[in-house]
């Protein structure tokens, strides 16, 4: 009898042990913390504390036990290692694995996009809305030609850096990072084979980007972009001013111009191409992939000039002879106003 309690009570412990270590493992490696349907993203900003980053964490999860996670995480020594990032959270997580995927950095990259920039401040604002480096922090270091002038851009020059498509970045990339890596993007972009053909029109990978960012402004329809970029090239040879109104609406800053005006012409700039000869300073915008390869593709022939057709579809009328581009203008100017279209 005595024995047989005996026996009783050591399985009541054994049961009692297997129940303390059930409950510890659900406490340190079940899976607490819940997403639900959605995927769960937590931002760590640059210089969080521990609490900081604890703060974020709580605002995403209902955390059961606090003292379990505080003390997981201490002996995980992540007070002393919280890393910035991006963390995509796509399933359910033990406060172990949560602890293990924040201390180790494994955040998740961020597509970053941006397309119709006219100007650095419109970069920064458009990338600073996607990564944790804000607007003023971009446009502080872009503004900086100390920043970039190693490698031959000029404060007018450096926004041909950034051509417009989609790019994985680290949530926390700073704004030198940021720079690197288009940079980085930018010389794969111009391979040989567009050096080559940058060289064979004698024109700089700049002044490319240059006239591709009037072009892109300029040409409504793509497949017309080759064509007017030869009208500009043979303009360029021939020392006749580009006459681009494009530039005259970014010296303007004012890019709501339906219609450019003989006063609009004297605007005091550098960019006034129907003043100054040859190129702009830079380009007016980030000039797109599209842009440049209509300029390094330019289409061969006797153009001159051209002029938007008068039924606003979007396409130009070309001309060899200033007299036959007249009557094509004269025909586009009465249609703007019949349409009551007069700035």
């Amino acid at each position: 009898m005595k024995s047989k309690k005996i026996i009783y009570f050591l399985l009541f412990i054994i049961l009692v042990i297997i129940l303390c270590i059930y409950l510890g493992y659900r406490l340190l490696f079940g899976l607490n913390l819940k997403t639900g349907s959605e995927k769960i993203t937590l931002c760590i900003p640059e210089g969080s504390s521990y609490y900081q980053a604890m703060d974020t964490v709580r605002a995403h999860f209902k955390i059961g036990n606090p003292r379990t996670f505080n003390w997981i995480a201490e002996k995980k020594n992540y007070p002393a290692l919280v890393k910035p990032g991006r963390y995509v959270i796509e399933k359910d997580l033990s406060y172990t694995g949560l602890i293990n995927i924040l201390r180790s950095g494994r955040q998740t990259p961020v597509n970053i996009t941006f397309t119709n920039i006219r100007n650095l401040n419109e970069l920064a604002g458009k990338i600073g809305k996607q990564i944790d480096a804000d607007s003023v922090h971009l446009i502080n270091f872009l503004s900086d030609p100390d920043n970039y002038s190693k490698d031959g851009f000029t404060k007018e020059t450096v926004i041909s850096v950034f051509i417009p498509n989609t790019y994985q970045l680290f949530w926390n990339t700073d704004a030198k990072g940021l720079y690197s890596r288009m940079l980085k993007e930018y010389n794969k972009f111009w391979n040989e084979e567009r050096q080559a053909k940058a060289e064979a029109i004698k024109l700089t990978q700049v002044e490319v980007a240059t006239l591709a960012s009037i072009i892109d402004d300029e040409v409504a329809k793509p497949d017309e972009k080759p064509r007017i970029a030869g009208v500009y090239l043979n303009r360029i040879r021939r020392g006749i001013p580009l006459q681009a109104c494009p530039t005259i609406k970014f010296a303007l800053n004012n890019w709501t111009i339906t219609r450019v005006l003989k006063v609009y012409l004297e605007v005091d700039s550098p960019y006034n191409t129907y003043k100054h000869y040859g190129f702009p300073p830079g380009p007016i915008g980030c000039p797109t992939i599209e842009g440049i390869d209509a300029v390094l593709n330019a289409e061969r022939h006797d153009y001159l000039y051209f002029a938007a057709k008068a039924d606003f579809s979007g396409y130009h009328n070309f001309s060899r002879t200033l007299a036959e581009h007249n009557r094509y203008a004269a025909e586009y100017q009465r249609e703007l106003n019949k349409r009551k279209i007069f700035r």
